[in-house]
């Protein structure tokens, strides 16, 4: 059976790679302390002498208490990803919607057949394999 000792041992030796990362990232740092800051001053904002009502119907129609709640969640969302260690997928994304369209396009009914003869003219240079045209003539 696995002592408690342990299990703590465990746990830290789980932590420790983000606790590293936490000290060492200077934007993750901004991100949580500018999350704090916009959290704070919202807080100071709504709560003041308020019931809770009005701070609910202010939050549902005040569109600046909206974009400041907005931003300390995205800035918590990039500093838990940061934390996590995720990486931002651009160029993989942007790979693949070009490809998506490149294939949409090839293999259009419409335009299809125009773009790859198009193609094959360009990267083949034409007919100077010895293949016959499409038409069935050599």
């Amino acid at each position: 059976m696995v002592k408690t000792k342990d299990k703590v041992y465990d746990a830290a030796e789980n932590v420790k790679p983000y606790v590293e990362r936490a000290m060492s990232d200077d934007k993750l740092k901004a991100d949580v302390l500018s999350a704090f800051s916009t959290a704070k001053e919202l807080y100071n904002e709504l709560m003041g002498s308020r019931s809770a009502a009005t701070v609910a119907s202010r939050v549902a129609t005040d569109d600046e208490v909206r974009d400041k709640l907005r931003a300390a969640i995205d800035d918590l969302r990039s500093a838990a990803d940061r934390l996590q260690g995720r990486k931002e997928h651009h160029g993989r994304n942007t790979t693949l919607l070009i490809t998506g369209i490149a294939l949409g396009i090839l293999f259009n009914p419409v335009t299809g057949p125009d773009t790859r003869r198009w193609l094959k003219e360009k990267l083949v240079g034409g007919d100077e394999f010895g293949y016959g045209s499409s038409d069935g003539s050599p």
